[in-house]
């Protein structure tokens, strides 16, 4: 057996732009420290054998042909080896013990997912193990193509840029070009999970679906600027900012439907707001999770203690790096 290759990419969150991001807005996401792990060696036999912790409870064995992958068990659970071996273009060889790990992306008590991008992330870490390295410049577009395929088609691709790049980044879907931006000094935050997941595909078929309302192209205007508060490096320009942004937010939400604020943001919103903190939910919203931002670490502290048995503070970190091979 060879010596394994192993690649981890982290989690995102989506700070702003949101649904905007897909009309042209940039998009602002921060990596986090919480990461998926693929591992690949190879061994002489001609099947594949797939093993998972959190990604799915189940093993797969396959085969690779000159005409795809041929599944002798698994393929229903494992379709993010599918995408990834068809954009790295992987033929016949020989076969491969493949792990996956995204047991870091799980809620311990419920084991769901806490919706912070496990799937690109996991997407990002294998195209990784699979060409056996970690530069963007070589697995940035397979990654966006596997996680493409994987979706369905549709989502605007941040989530796989936050995995390949780590940090905080601004993000725009036409040529899935990339800034990096710095943490502004003296912002702080928690992350906090509702205690529900949410379907970002599920959110994102609905609003395509639906009519477009004016208050779509307000977003978009809104996500510019809040943007350019998150360039400017001034914490207070960023809590500033989000009062306008968030208004924004819930007026796109209602006039399409989406429920951006329901099961528990809207709480958490109000509540934060009479601390002089800032609310939103990240992402595709209805479930998932938030984050409270403010200058004081005490004071986001205290915020965590009137929470409600339904919401959990989460313990992450801004991720500095992105994907990287660890071995």
């Amino acid at each position: 057996m060879s010596a394994s290759i192993v690649a981890t990419a982290p989690g995102k969150v989506v700070l702003s732009g949101e649904y905007a991001v897909l009309d042209g807005a940039p998009a602002i996401c921060m990596a986090i420290n919480r990461r998926a792990r693929a591992t690949i060696s190879h061994h002489g036999d001609s099947t594949s054998h797939v093993e998972s912790m959190g990604y799915a409870r189940e093993r797969g064995e396959f085969e690779s042909t000159d005409n795809g992958i041929r599944w002798h068990m698994g393929q229903e659970s494992f379709t993010v080896i599918d995408t990834v071996w068809r954009a790295a273009n992987v033929g016949k060889g020989i076969g491969r013990d493949i792990h996956l790990n995204t047991t870091s992306f799980i809620d311990s008590t419920t084991y769901q997912k806490i919706g912070v991008g496990s799937s690109a992330a996991i997407t990002v870490a294998l195209t990784a193990a699979v060409k056996g390295c970690a530069d963007v410049a070589t697995i940035g577009m397979l990654a966006h193509q596997a996680h493409k395929e994987l979706q369905g088609g549709v989502g605007s691709g941040v989530d796989v840029a936050s995995s390949l790049y780590g940090g905080l980044i601004e993000y725009r879907v036409e040529g899935a070009t990339v800034k990096a931006l710095p943490w502004p000094t003296g912002l702080s935050y928690r992350l906090i999970w509702t205690g529900t997941p949410a379907s970002t595909q599920d959110k994102l078929m609905q609003l395509n679906a639906g009519v477009s309302k004016p208050s779509r192209v307000r977003l978009v205007g809104a996500s510019e600027v809040m943007a350019g508060h998150w360039q400017s490096g001034d914490p207070v320009r960023v809590l500033d900012g989000y009062r306008d942004y968030c208004e924004q937010l819930r007026e796109f939400s209602s006039d399409h439907k989406l429920g951006i604020f329901d099961v528990g943001h809207n709480e958490l919103w109000r509540e934060a707001k009479g601390r002089n903190l800032t609310y939103k939910p990240c992402g595709a919203g209805g479930g998932d999770i938030g984050i409270v931002l403010g200058l004081d670490d005490a004071e986001l502290d205290a915020f965590g203690r009137v929470l409600t048995t339904n919401f959990k503070m989460l313990d992450c970190e801004l991720s500095p790096t992105g994907v990287r091979i660890e071995a």
